[in-house]
C-alpha cells in the first residue's frame, strides 16, 4: 500500500502532467513536468519510470473521461442533445488536449493501448447516430460514417496554431452539426 505523501505526490505529478502536456506538448521536459508537480525529478521518475508511462497514465485518464461521457451521452432521453454533446466535448479536447490527442489517435503504442475502450466509443457512437435517426433529427442519408467524417475534420484543425484553434474549431463543430441536423 501506498503512503498518503507517496499519492499524493504521484497524482501531483500526474495533474501537472496532464496540464504540462495540453500547454506545451508531450514533449516537454520531465524536469519541467516535476518543477510544475512540486516535487523533485526523482520522485517523479520513481513514479513514472519513463515518459510513456507517464503519458500512458494521463491518456488512460483522458480515455475513462471520454467513457463517463460517451454513458451520459447513452444515458440522455434526447438524442440530438446526446450525439450534439459528444461532438462538442469532442471539438473542445481538440483545442484543449491537443497533444493527447496526438497520441492517443496516433499509430504510436501508447494510443495502440486504448485499442478496445476507442472501439467502445465507437460502437456508443453508432447507437447515439441510430436513436437520432430513429427520431427524425438527422439528414436522410446521415449515418455514423458521416459523423465521422465531421470528427476527422474538426480533429486535423487541432494542429493549427493554438490562437486560431478555439475558434476555428468551434465554428467548423457548428458547421458539422448544422449538417447533421434535420
Amino acid at each position: 500500500m501506498q503512503r498518503a505523501d507517496a499519492r499524493s505526490n504521484r497524482d501531483r505529478v500526474v495533474v501537472a502532467a496532464r496540464e504540462a502536456f495540453a500547454a506545451a506538448g508531450l514533449e516537454v521536459p520531465m524536469r519541467e513536468v516535476a518543477r510544475r508537480a512540486g516535487v523533485g525529478v526523482a520522485t517523479l521518475y520513481r513514479h513514472f519510470p519513463s515518459r510513456t508511462e507517464l503519458v500512458a497514465t494521463v491518456l488512460a485518464e483522458r480515455v475513462a473521461d471520454c467513457g463517463v461521457q460517451m454513458r451520459r451521452a447513452l444515458d440522455d432521453p434526447d438524442p440530438w442533445r446526446a450525439l450534439a454533446g459528444v461532438v462538442g466535448v469532442f471539438a473542445e479536447r481538440q483545442i484543449h488536449d491537443r497533444a493527447l490527442n496526438e497520441a492517443l489517435l496516433g499509430p504510436g503504442a501508447v494510443g495502440a493501448a486504448f485499442q478496445q475502450e476507442r472501439r467502445e466509443h465507437s460502437q456508443a457512437l453508432d447507437v447515439l447516430v441510430v436513436r437520432a435517426r430513429a427520431a427524425g433529427v438527422l439528414r436522410n442519408g446521415v449515418d455514423a460514417d458521416d459523423v465521422r467524417a465531421g470528427l476527422l475534420a474538426i480533429a486535423s484543425l487541432r494542429r493549427l496554431p493554438p490562437a486560431a484553434s478555439a475558434r476555428v474549431i468551434g465554428r467548423v463543430a457548428g458547421l458539422v452539426l448544422a449538417g447533421l441536423r434535420a
